[in-house]
């Protein structure tokens, strides 16, 4: 018998609810509970969930992430960015452009003596392969990030450097991606010609197209929610223009994390109605909930036996790069001790814009972009694990935890 999305939804959440209160119990963040109740609960383990289901409530994982990209947005004031300006310039760069150096190095050097591709050579195989996964690997996941400082009630210079970096992160990583493919694809197909619109034109219109989506919704909501007269109105009319945000932006084929995260930013900085944001947060804890469930129920097994040191090579050379890109960034700009500390440590979660950006990446080189797919989701699957943690031990280590 089927599962109905009802019921799936139901054990997601109450199932869910109590592995986070169990990791709660022996110091672990609540989200490594979530994830490990969806791995568990997964088509590869006890297969609870078919995978028929997991597709089907697919559009939970947007809707969630529309209101995490929100909620981040609207944690960004304007006073401490102005004042950690030339700090969170710096560290953002850097530890971009760090994870996507270590990472191209260490699987040029290493993937042709743990990959088996018929007629592979460096020009046209291990070299596209690892720009275009070092491309990816600019990107941080900003849920988990936004989880753990909202279950930690975290505030202080570190907090307010990772949310900025992480907002701006999502599309450094669309731009270095789309430079990797437009220099990659003339190698792999051995045409040359490099078209300079592609690499440069295409995803500047993308990003600028998100965020000037992301300034009108965020205006538009200011004016609409004055009708609202009662906290739970303000949270129908918030989460309205949240799904209405999102389906825009799907349906013109943008960022819907950069264009919610903008609205956000606008909504705080520009009426500076903090109640708006409080009418989110009453559902704030079952989104994460959802959403790291489902994150788990996405776990392949397969995936892993195929990919697995590939994928370890991937987390480990991504690690390096955004830690030590994080402090080379934050001792240039003479941030604070604990920023250059431990802001690399936070940094490490991905998850759905690394996905995306690996599905598009698998359609344009089909003879290696199945190996590089499983590669990236072996990696997504692992950092989920244990990526928390370390984000966690970022926020207590730098004293900003509140909890």
């Amino acid at each position: 018998m089927e599962m109905n999305l009802v019921l799936a939804i139901g054990i997601i959440i109450v199932i869910g609810f109590l592995g986070g209160l169990a990791m709660e119990r022996v110091k672990f963040p609540r989200i490594t509970g979530y994830i490990i109740i969806g791995i568990l609960l997964s088509p590869s383990l006890l297969n609870i969930i078919s995978a028929a289901t997991i597709e089907n409530l697919d559009i939970m994982t947007n809707i969630a992430l529309g209101i995490i990209a929100f909620l981040i947005g609207g944690s960004l004031h304007l006073e401490p960015l102005r004042k950690l300006g030339r700090s969170i310039a710096w560290i953002t760069t850097l530890q971009s452009l760090g994870a996507w150096l270590i990472v191209t190095l260490v699987l040029v050097f290493l993937s042709p003596f743990i990959l088996t591709i018929p007629n592979a050579t460096l020009s046209q195989t291990y070299f596209p392969m690892a720009f275009i996964i070092g491309a990816i690997s600019c990107a941080t996941a900003p849920a988990a990030i936004m989880a753990i400082i909202h279950e930690y009630k975290a505030k202080g210079p570190l907090t307010t450097t990772l949310l900025a970096v992480v907002a701006l992160d999502d599309a450094i990583a669309v731009i270095a991606f789309a430079i990797a493919l437009g220099i990659c694809q003339p190698l792999v197909s051995g045409a040359g010609g490099i078209s300079l619109y592609e690499m440069l034109g295409v995803p500047f219109l993308y990003v600028a197209e998100s965020i000037a989506i992301g300034i009108l919704f965020g205006f538009a909501l200011i004016y609409i929610a004055k009708l609202a007269k009662t906290p739970g109105l303000l949270l129908v009319i918030v989460f309205g223009m949240i799904m209405l945000c999102d389906g825009v932006t799907e349906l013109l084929g943008i960022s819907a994390i950069l264009a919610n995260m903008v609205a956000g930013f606008i909504v705080m900085n520009k009426a500076r109605k903090r109640e708006i944001f409080l009418a989110v947060e009453r559902i704030e804890d079952v989104i994460y909930a959802m959403f790291f469930v489902l994150a788990g129920l996405h776990f392949d097994l397969s995936v892993i036996k195929v990919a697995g040191i590939l994928a370890l090579l991937i987390v480990l050379s991504r690690f390096f790069g955004k830690y030590f890109g994080a402090r080379a960034g934050a001792t240039i700009s003479h941030s604070p001790g604990e920023v250059k500390k431990y802001l690399g440590l936070a940094l490490l979660p991905k998850a759905g814009v690394t996905v995306g950006l690996a599905l598009l990446a698998k359609r344009a080189f089909p003879t290696f972009g199945a190996i590089m797919m499983n590669a990236v989701l072996a990696s997504v699957i692992i950092n989920e694990l244990i990526a928390p943690l370390l984000t966690k031990y970022a926020i207590f280590k730098a004293g900003e935890a509140q909890r």
